[in-house]
């Protein structure tokens, strides 16, 4: 099954369009940070149908932190010099805000028919985020045991066969 988690900022406004059939649609650009330090950051396009769309496009904004699930797809774009080029599309089923004291959530479920549906539910914590103090444990270094690997006595060797005959 094709899933995909992904921890990133939105550099673009989620934008809020409609298909002809009047399905709500939004767009947005994500970044997320190289594997490495000296890797260049990530842009992936993200999208979001029906009413998770209206939830992202109400709720989320330019320089939010989010976690992003839902499927990664390929498309060929045709380019005006002449060319095809690919790019990379997240479809969102979930997003949760990782910025300020609470937690917000949208989710989308899909019909069997590959049709896009989509419920929402948004969640906030009910308890308010208080720092509890944790008791501190100290941590046990292992007893020093050296492991010897057993030493094997190699097989003798037979004298070579001078038959001219490989078989």
């Amino acid at each position: 099954m094709n899933n995909c988690i992904l921890m990133a900022e939105i550099i673009q406004e989620p934008q809020l369009r409609h298909t002809p059939d009047g399905l709500e649609l939004a767009e947005m650009t994500v970044e997320f940070p190289g594997t490495r330090a000296e890797d260049p950051s990530g842009t992936l396009r993200v999208v979001g149908w029906g009413n998770l769309a209206k939830e992202i496009h109400q709720g989320f904004h330019l320089g939010d932190r989010v976690l992003i699930e839902g499927r990664l797809g390929m498309h060929t774009i045709n380019r005006p010099e002449g060319f095809k080029e690919k790019r990379a599309e997240l479809t969102v089923q979930k997003i949760h805000s990782l910025g300020g004291g609470s937690i917000t959530t949208a989710s989308a479920t899909v019909a069997r028919n590959n049709t896009p549906t989509t419920l929402t539910t948004p969640t906030t914590p009910t308890t308010p985020l208080v720092n509890t103090p944790q008791p501190s444990y100290t941590e046990v270094a292992p007893a020093n045991t050296s492991y010897e690997r057993p030493s094997y006595a190699a097989p003798p060797q037979e004298e070579p066969d001078m038959d001219d005959i490989p078989f």
